[in-house]
């Protein structure tokens, strides 16, 4: 009884120390929503569990240790529902985030991103006409575009210097053309259009603007590129979560031992002894 108690009591000591670095993963989120993603509601589903994982924790903790039955009882419920539902986020954050990467450019160390490339439900709410009002004003006033700009020896990087950069997911799709457009590079945010009579059928290159406030912002490039950087996000945040979610089955286990083994305690009954062997006369026990 006392082993079993002060492992469960050893467990969620550990999910304590193991919600922080969910919680740290839901301010990160936080922090990229406020700067770079611009989806400020994505982060507050990771917030919430950490938080809870480290309440319940402390009351698993505190249940193991003075062996009350109350807060083992409470426990084992809210930590049921806090593994039921760290499952379905777990899920919910790879299927919503299963398709899509950048396409290769030739000659160029950064990718290219395109709205077809993706699909489902994070998609439809990135590029639905509400949301991305909201999204590419964050990224305009966030200034990451305007923050990529890079000084050489006192002078602004050369094309080909450009060319051998690995551009985040938002400075490839928002803060240049597409590539395939066949714009002939100023700098970081100034490209103008070469006359080569190729038609491209990307609508992308009608919408780029040298205008500092316009750029490719209504791109759907631009769109892509946030999905990109979401799905790179939850991606480091959900390995986090399946770590801590495997130590919590384990501690759940351990700790409906333990559960049991209170009651037992309370009930009378001696640790290690059955109630068959404890209804047997004494005459024929061994």
């Amino acid at each position: 009884m006392r082993t079993t108690n002060h492992l469960i009591g050893m467990l969620n000591f550990l999910t304590f120390l193991l919600s922080i670095p969910i919680l740290g993963g839901g301010i990160w989120l936080s922090t990229r929503a406020n700067n770079t993603d611009c989806m400020r509601f994505l982060q507050w589903p990771v917030i919430v569990i950490g938080v809870a994982i480290m309440i319940v924790s402390l009351a698993g903790f505190a249940g193991a240790c003075y062996r009350n039955t109350f807060l083992m009882y409470l426990y084992l419920w809210v930590m049921f529902l806090i593994i039921v539902v760290l499952i379905g986020f777990v899920i919910f954050a790879y299927v919503v985030t299963d398709k899509g990467s950048g396409r290769d450019v030739p000659n160029r160390a950064y990718e290219d991103y395109y709205l077809p490339d993706y699909s489902g439900w994070l998609k439809d709410r990135v590029a639905s006409d509400e949301y991305w009002r909201k999204i590419s004003s964050c990224i305009r006033d966030s200034g990451v575009c305007r923050k990529s700009g890079r000084v050489v020896g006192g002078y602004p990087e050369s094309a080909e210097m450009y060319y051998l950069r690995k551009l985040s997911p938002i400075e490839s799709g928002c803060c240049k053309p597409p590539s395939e457009c066949g714009f002939s590079y100023v700098n970081e945010t100034t490209w103008n259009p070469v006359s080569s009579g190729m038609v491209v059928n990307n609508r992308d290159c009608i919408r780029w603007s040298n205008d500092q406030e316009q750029l490719c912002y209504n791109c759907n490039s631009c769109k892509a590129g946030v999905l990109a950087s979401l799905r790179k996000s939850w991606r480091k945040v959900s390995v986090i979560n399946i770590v801590v979610l495997i130590i919590l089955v384990i501690a759940y286990v351990v700790a409906c031992a333990a559960f049991r083994n209170n009651k037992r305690m309370d009930n009378d009954e001696p640790y290690g002894e059955t109630r068959m062997e404890k209804a047997r006369p004494s005459w024929i026990r061994f």
